[in-house]
């Protein structure tokens, strides 16, 4: 069975970009980001044992995505006559692609988030996150701030502020859930922030984290079990930031180290 066969059957779709929910004309770094993101939903080590099989292939299957749409050569045949080379290199080898995802993507450290979150709080990124997440949301600010990166309650009030303000300048429509939030409501997401920042600091404690660590998702998965979606997204962004200039993909693929 062919590449695009394969895709067809695992994902849904024989389109490559759609595979890795990135549109045509995708930059590298898109492209990259893409495949981490995806990868990490259906990586073997994050399924039950039941599904590892299932999982395992559809990973193999993502790794030949990215090693066609990583290649200048590769993805022009592709995007010009919508097939794949199957006889190219990456895709006829006997490639270990767990080995080859961990040389792509290294571990993120505190100190990377530290890093993002300097930079990423309170620039046009993230206010059009917050925008975005309150439509998406309908304006319930649980989600809000489950949803927007980096976000603690200390950064409520500000991101409070934010949608206040674009509401009354008629940016984003007005949504009781926003407006109208009852103050027990606002007390019990504190109530909740307040727990799992106590529990972070007991996790970090108890597996003897501190900044440079680079065990820094073992933390946050504990803190945050019930959002893992979130943190898959927000890994993945984080090391494709920040993964250098880790080996690449393809044999004529010029590629650079938003995950």
């Amino acid at each position: 069975m062919g590449l695009l066969e394969q895709c067809k059957v695992e994902f849904g779709t024989s389109d490559l970009y759609q595979v890795l929910g990135v549109r045509s004309r995708a930059s590298e770094g898109e492209i990259r980001r893409g495949y981490r993101k995806v990868s990490l939903q259906v990586h073997p080590d994050r399924v039950t044992e039941a599904e590892k099989d299932a999982a395992t292939q559809k990973f193999q299957t993502l790794g030949k995505v990215y090693t066609v749409l990583s290649d200048a050569e590769q993805r022009a045949v592709y995007d010009e006559q919508g097939i794949v080379d199957e006889e190219a290199d990456g895709l006829t080898q006997d490639r270990d692609w767990e080995e080859y995802w961990r040389l792509l993507f290294k571990k993120v450290t505190v100190a990377d988030i530290k890093n993002f979150e300097d930079i990423y709080k309170g620039s046009e990124e993230e206010m059009v996150d917050i925008k975005q997440a309150y439509v998406d949301f309908n304006g319930d600010m649980d989600r809000i701030m489950e949803s927007v990166l980096c976000s603690t309650a200390e950064d409520e009030p500000r991101i409070r502020d934010v949608l206040e303000k674009a509401v009354k300048a008629q940016e984003l429509p007005e949504y009781k859930a926003f407006t109208k939030e009852s103050v027990n409501k606002q007390k019990a997401r504190k109530r909740r922030n307040d727990k799992e920042a106590k529990e972070a600091e007991a996790a970090r404690q108890e597996m003897g984290l501190d900044t440079d660590t680079d065990s820094l998702k073992a933390l946050i998965q504990k803190r945050q079990k019930d959002r893992k979606k979130e943190v898959d997204s927000f890994l993945a962004a984080m090391e494709a930031k920040y993964c250098g200039d880790s080996q690449k993909g393809g044999k004529k693929s010029a590629r650079k180290g938003k995950k």
